[in-house]
């Protein structure tokens, strides 16, 4: 019983990661937005016809400044027009290996491990398990499918957020075992783990927060009489678990997918010593609402995800009742 828990979870997973990819790498790409370390090519070139400085600074033979306004936040749709305009269809489904590798590992772990620990923990005589539970099962599920999971959420970010980079600084993975490989001859094995903590504390958010309040919400629905057990139910209890997981996720997403998608040269500090530091000088440099960055494109893939999830789930569950 408890293996068929891994395999109906991964089934779902997988099915769920891929057909919202373009959704989550929009996410990526808007999280990423207004980091100041991302060069931007037309302003390092750029030379004014006319500048009127202080006498000052031009006896002491100071180059003229030009003072360059932050680029405009733009919304989910537009940066997926753009993104479709510049790099093609194909680029909204950059490192969707990657995803079905993460799914594999990362969510066929929480999804079996959490069901195992529903299985051992819920009442025998009604079959529920009180939410304390459900919020227990969930971190520690989510705690080390991350663990597992972490290569390929490291090599997915890159891959996702590679288009973004001027082209000659582009790492062009050709897939997610390429970036893997390529990852851990060049910066180290520990490059695979970089941001570790900060996966393991997202996805014990997530799936405590998604798992334990999809049960919760089904539950309830079914003992107030609702809906019945069906797709209804599902469908609503697995949309409402999304948008909880979404908005006690994001935070810690944000600086997640910075301190992974952040290059490092030999020889030069990189951008981030750690979670903390990116955390601190992204609201020093962007305001606290920044932790909040991608907060649409995540509850509009969060919430598909955990629908088709779920539904899917609840439909593998049927298929393979009698195995």
């Amino acid at each position: 019983m408890g293996l068929k828990g891994f395999v109906e979870g991964g089934i779902a997973s997988i099915v769920a990661g891929c057909s919202t990819h373009p959704l989550d790498l929009i996410k990526v790409r808007m999280q990423l937005q207004g980091e100041s370390h991302v060069p931007n090519q037309a302003i390092h070139n750029l030379r004014p016809a006319f500048a009127f400085n202080s006498a000052s600074a031009t006896m002491a033979g100071a180059p003229p400044t030009v003072h360059i306004p932050p680029p405009p936040r733009v919304g989910p749709v537009s940066v997926g027009i753009k993104i479709f305009q510049a790099e093609g269809v194909s680029a909204l489904f950059s490192g969707v290996s990657a995803t079905v590798l993460r799914q594999t590992l990362y969510s066929t772990t929480r999804m079996g491990l959490y069901d195992i620990l529903k299985q051992k923990w819920s009442d025998p005589d009604s079959g529920n398990m009180p939410l304390v539970r459900k919020i227990s099962a969930g971190l520690i599920a989510g705690g080390i499918g991350a663990a597992v999971g972490n290569p390929a959420d490291v090599a997915m970010v890159r891959m996702q957020a590679d288009g973004r980079l001027p082209v000659a600084q582009r790492r062009n993975y050709q897939g997610v075992i390429d970036a893997i490989t390529r990852m851990s001859k060049q910066e180290g094995i520990t490059s695979l783990w970089r941001g570790s903590a900060l996966t393991v504390n997202r996805a014990m958010i997530v799936t405590a927060s998604q798992l334990a309040s999809y049960d919760q919400i089904k539950e309830t629905i079914l003992e107030k009489g609702v809906m019945k057990d069906g797709l209804g139910t599902h469908v609503t209890a697995s949309f409402a678990a999304g948008f909880v997981a979404s908005v006690a996720s994001n935070p810690v997403d944000v600086i997640k997918t910075r301190v992974m998608n952040m290059k490092v040269e030999p020889g030069t500090a990189p951008p981030y010593t750690g979670a903390l530091d990116c955390a601190m000088k992204t609201v020093r440099a962007e305001g606290p609402m920044a932790l909040y960055k991608g907060f649409i494109p995540t509850i509009s893939r969060q919430g598909p995800f955990t629908v088709v999830l779920f539904v899917t789930l609840e439909q593998v569950r049927k298929i393979l009742k009698d195995f």
